[in-house]
């Protein structure tokens, strides 16, 4: 008996074949809540932190003040959503690696697919102007959030309902505070600096900071060094929900 493809069955199902395709509506949807979060990060950069409302940012896109609050429930919200866009493009890669692939090896592999420095713009943006004032904290914080929500999703979905969510909350966390650090090191070394050569240089932390968690946080001058048998760690027995 031929087994019929997950490619054949989409085309072959015109009702999975339409699912897969946004509708006309869900493509509005997005174009709004993106001209909503872009107005909101223009008028940070022009007006400055607490010179802005959410009328302003609401006016600026176009929008009404309830259509605002359809999409965004804050101000801080909506700023923050501009690092929606790194993580959805992250996450894309990383569904594209092999399922028996460890999920930091995914998650390094999907940073390095990134090939664009531009790609990190937005996220290191927002952690840029929210350094010098800690009152727009809240944006930074409602990102990050948001990014573990999405690395618990995507790590469930390769692993299975069954995993425990323990695993899941302490790797998605250990995962975002490496992406902390990447990009904390970053601002101290470049500031403000969104050329294309800084951003090179950001995107290189998170890959380096995501193989540092894969190699268990090895000293640096022994992280690329092979590991002799003799001197190997013991075994740990193989599971599926293994980093």
């Amino acid at each position: 008996m031929t087994q019929t493809s997950n490619h054949d069955a989409v085309a072959e199902s015109p009702a999975l074949a339409d699912a897969a395709v946004p509708s006309r509506r869900e493509l509005n949807k997005a174009a709004t809540r993106s001209s909503i979060a872009s107005a909101a990060l223009d008028l940070l950069r022009s007006n400055g932190s607490g010179n802005f409302t959410v009328e302003d940012i609401a006016a600026s896109a176009g929008v009404s003040r309830r259509t605002f609050f359809n999409y965004f429930p804050s101000l801080e919200a909506a700023l923050a959503s501009v690092a929606d866009g790194f993580m959805d493009h992250a996450l894309e890669q990383f569904r594209l690696r092999p399922a028996e692939e460890s999920i930091l090896e995914s998650a390094r592999a999907a940073l390095m697919a990134l090939a664009d420095p531009m790609s990190v713009a937005p996220m290191a943006e927002l952690f840029s102007l929210t350094q010098d004032n800690r009152s727009l904290a809240r944006s930074e914080l409602e990102a990050w959030e948001h990014c573990t929500g999405q690395i618990i999703d995507a790590a469930r979905s390769r692993l299975g309902e069954g995993i425990s969510e323990l695993y899941l909350h302490a790797l998605a966390g250990s995962v975002i505070s490496c992406g902390k650090a990447a990009m904390t090191v970053w601002f101290a070394e470049r500031g403000p600096d969104l050329s294309a050569e800084s951003l090179a240089i950001l995107r290189q932390h998170l890959i380096d900071a995501m193989g540092l968690l894969g190699a268990g946080f090895a000293p640096p001058s022994d992280v690329s060094a092979p590991q002799s048998p003799a001197s190997a760690a013991p075994s740990v027995p193989t599971t599926k929900d293994r980093f």
